[in-house]
């Protein structure tokens, strides 16, 4: 486990501070915007490529960016064997009619950390999408303010299912919300 990536039994061990998460989310950013932009990977990406080896090309900004990150401001900042992190800090535009911030950007998170972690165990060929997913937001998070992380980690990955767990923390281990998902496995059509 990197010194970026929360531990689920103890969120806030080996998290570095929020400078830090700052810092190194520039420094990603800088990096995809030199050499990547928002867009979707050829079809014949992931015939050749694992889904570990798109994740990490992915961060490398060799391969296109999903252009959700651009909708909900947050970037992949972690990525390895069974697990992904995402961090993003909530804005004014994600608030909703009350003035907080909307279960969307949570689940939006955790969904694309838990996804991806799910995502690095598939072979060449093989992908997933997800079948259920299952939020909880425990504590609201004020716009503007503090990075936060969606970390996710692999459970199961079958043949037919995988598994994943994940929490959205901040640089003190805080949970602001957590969640699993169920994804079905399946085998890519060839590309045309």
């Amino acid at each position: 486990m990197s010194a970026s990536t929360a531990n689920l039994d103890h969120p806030g061990a080996g998290v570095p501070p929020v400078p830090d998460w700052r810092e190194e989310e520039a420094r990603i950013r800088a990096q995809l915007a030199a050499g990547a932009r928002a867009g979707v990977a050829s079809p014949g990406t992931a015939e050749r490529l694992s889904g570990l080896e798109m994740m990490q090309a992915l961060l490398r900004g060799e391969l296109p960016y999903p252009h959700i990150s651009e909708t909900m401001d947050f970037v992949l900042v972690d990525v390895g064997p069974g697990h992904a992190v995402f961090q993003g800090t909530p804005q004014i535009k994600h608030l909703n009619p009350m003035g907080t911030v909307h279960g969307g950007w949570y689940a939006t998170l955790l969904d694309s950390a838990l996804g991806c972690a799910v995502h690095t165990t598939m072979p060449a060929g093989r992908a997933y999408t997800t079948a259920e997913l299952s939020v909880n937001l425990v504590r609201g998070a004020p716009p503007g303010r503090e990075p936060l992380r969606a970390v996710g980690r692999v459970i199961h990955s079958g043949r037919q299912l995988a598994t994943a767990e994940g929490r959205l923390v901040d640089a003190a281990g805080k949970v602001y919300a957590h969640a699993t998902t169920t994804c079905l496995v399946f085998e890519l059509p060839a590309a045309r």
